[in-house]
């Protein structure tokens, strides 16, 4: 453990890993007290896409934690930059929340429900079947599809409730067509998120609670890796995996001294 708390850098995933919903996770005040205190780079890294950085620290403040927005960095942010890059001011058809039609307005790409160049799909609580008639209908057409990222399932306060794969499923199977997820545990993503961590690989730890998005992204990028159980995984999930994290805690808590 004293090799993990001497890092320069953590990675972390916010739900599962922070938060239920709405819901503080113990441990987490000390944790980010502890990396505030002790001058720790860190950025919360996540797969959601429905908030914005600016949303997502009013949230941490409304749960009694102080934490600039320059310290989160989401696959909404990550997707908009990859778009806008592949294809600069092209437009899409988005189903998503706030969060990801900001950031893709933000990037310079705009909203075409007529014929976009993209089907964009993010987490949302307005998914409904006129939404994915249109996306089926663009995408025969030729639009491509992007997923925010590849996350089945996310937990809440409620339980585990669908994320982006589960909500762009249905378009796959009608269309035939792939999406190109962008967030982790992508190497886009993972890399923008070390860069903006201003840590080298060796320097920073990956913390999440998905075994198939943050402990898999953190060992393809060189990170030491911590699952939580916090979230998800199980132990018993967790030894299904062909890979392993460097540590296995309860919560992020345990990582302070």
């Amino acid at each position: 453990m004293e090799n993990l708390r001497n890092k320069k850098g953590f990675l972390c995933d916010m739900d599962g890993v922070i938060y239920h919903g709405n819901q503080l996770l113990p441990g987490v005040k000390e944790f980010v007290s502890w990396m505030q205190e002790t001058g720790k780079n860190f950025l919360f890294l996540t797969n959601s896409s429905e908030r914005s950085p600016r949303e997502l620290a009013q949230k941490l403040s409304r749960m009694g934690m102080d934490v600039d927005e320059s310290h989160f960095y989401t696959s909404a942010l990550a997707t908009a930059k990859f778009v806008s890059s592949q294809s600069p001011r092209c437009t899409a058809y988005v189903i998503g929340a706030p969060g990801l039609f900001n950031a893709l307005y933000e990037a310079g790409i705009t909203m075409n429900d007529v014929n976009p160049d993209y089907v964009i799909v993010g987490e949302t609580s307005n998914y409904n079947y006129e939404s994915i008639l249109k996306a089926v209908h663009f995408v025969q057409k030729g639009a491509r599809l992007i997923g925010t990222n590849r996350d089945m399932t996310a937990p809440s306060e409620k339980g585990i409730i669908p994320a982006c794969r589960a909500l762009i499923s249905p378009i796959e199977l009608t269309t035939g067509s792939k999406a190109y997820y962008v967030g982790k545990p992508n190497p886009v993503m993972m890399r923008t998120g070390l860069k903006l961590l201003s840590c080298h690989s060796a320097e920073a730890a990956m913390v999440g609670d998905r075994m198939d998005t943050d402990i898999v992204a953190g060992v393809e990028t060189g990170l030491d890796t911590v699952l939580v159980l916090s979230g998800v995984t199980t132990v018993e999930e967790m030894n299904k995996f062909p890979y392993r994290p460097r540590y296995v805690l309860g919560g992020v808590g345990e990582i302070c001294p």
